[in-house]
């Protein structure tokens, strides 16, 4: 199972992962709700980002520029998916705990099953489906030199980069928020802040095109 815990919890979310976090007296959420605040954030940029690029990348490749679309959607479900699981158990410890005839073992076995869910929601979609998304990204800009060759090429190696990480989680060989778990993030986060900071400074380049065939001029007539 994916684990999103810091040293010393400095994750917002990182209370959630304490066994008697959902037992304890209403109070004290406002860690889990700043981190549920960034995810509603993070959910709208990511959905922001392919309707904004869609336009753009369409005229090199529609077949792309749809999957990037529709892969960007599947991540910013996913992060919302996990969000909802996160504030359920805010509102099992804030109606539940310490109230007449709630079974502490059973909302520890509650909560930890929504926290669970939020955690693979997590490693799916900022781990894995942003690995495929970097990847078609990339490409397209690639293709079409809208940005410097070199900038697409860090989202090429990235984004397969981050996805092969993910997997990694997945079978356990480390947690997604370890030292060897957030490396391969780096390529990625390079990329897109690459990417932002050049559209932002000088916008797209002109798509380059085939030179068009210069049909010959007809021969003028020759005087009689």
């Amino acid at each position: 199972m994916p684990q999103q815990h810091l040293p010393g919890g400095q994750h917002p979310l990182a209370v959630l992962h304490g066994t008697h976090y959902v037992l304890r007296a209403p109070g004290g959420d406002g860690r889990v709700l700043a981190g549920a605040i960034c995810e509603i954030f993070l959910a709208i940029s990511v959905i922001g980002t392919a309707v904004t690029l869609y336009p753009v990348v369409r005229r090199e490749h529609e077949g792309l520029a749809i999957g990037y679309v529709a892969g960007r959607t599947v991540e910013a479900m996913l992060i919302i998916t996990g969000l909802i699981s996160l504030l359920s158990v805010v509102t099992l410890r804030q109606h539940l705990a310490g109230t007449r005839g709630a079974d502490p073992g059973a909302l520890v076995t509650v909560s930890r099953a929504l926290v669970a869910v939020h955690d693979w929601t997590f490693l799916i979609g900022p781990g894995m489906a942003i690995g495929i998304n970097t990847l078609l990204l990339a490409t397209l800009m690639y293709r079409s030199r809208l940005v410097p060759r070199a900038i697409a090429v860090i989202g090429l190696a990235g984004g397969p980069l981050i996805f092969l990480s993910a997997f990694g989680v997945l079978l356990g060989a480390y947690s997604q928020l370890s030292l060897a778990g957030s490396l391969p993030a780096v390529p990625v986060a390079v990329w897109e802040m690459s990417l932002a900071v050049w559209m932002i400074a000088k916008g797209f380049r002109s798509p380059v095109s085939a030179p068009r065939a210069v049909s010959p001029r007809p021969a003028a007539p020759s005087p009689r």
